[in-house]
């Protein structure tokens, strides 16, 4: 299960969703839906005979953060996975505990820039990286605090998911 809860100024609402058997559940209620990709962050959409086009502006995965841009509107979401929710509930937070020792590329691109330095202390949230992928600069941030302790690329590389971009002390 995933809560879902809408970061917008006019609604703040949470969803929880989930997957049986294949089939999504939004709320615990059937959720019947026709996606057909557009291109790699744009989606058609088709639920209860009403057509959305949704295009996936932002996602950071370190934070669960997201912000998405459904028939031209923009939406933020952040996401909390059953394990979050846990620690919630017991009154601990995963990303305080977080000890960091790599950053890899999230997805294929070319790094754009490098906004650190060996050595440097980083504070969670600093920009670290700028990587381009499909036309889209996207700025990689550090996961927790720690201290670069080496860069693996420099400026102009092209990655591939998964490489190894810093590493921390």
């Amino acid at each position: 299960m995933v809560k879902i809860k809408s970061n917008n100024s006019n609604s703040q609402k949470e969803f929880f969703i989930e997957t049986k058997e294949g089939i999504f559940f939004l709320n615990e209620s059937p959720f019947v839906w026709d996606i057909v990709p557009i291109n790699e962050n744009t989606f058609h959409c088709l639920y209860e005979n009403k057509s959305f086009v949704a295009e996936i502006v932002k996602a950071d995965h370190i934070e669960k953060s997201f912000i998405l841009k459904i028939n031209g509107k923009k939406y933020e979401y952040t996401a909390q996975s059953e394990m979050d929710l846990l620690l919630e509930k017991l009154g601990m937070q995963r990303s305080s505990r977080l000890k960091v020792d790599q950053l890899k590329a999230p997805m294929p691109g070319l790094i754009v820039d490098v906004r650190v330095s060996e050595g440097q202390k980083v504070m969670k949230g600093d920009i670290l990286v700028i990587l381009e992928a499909m036309k889209m600069e996207n700025a990689i941030k550090a996961p927790a605090e720690a201290t670069i302790k080496t860069i693996c690329i420099k400026k102009g590389d092209s990655v591939e998911k998964n490489k190894l971009l810093i590493e921390f002390a």
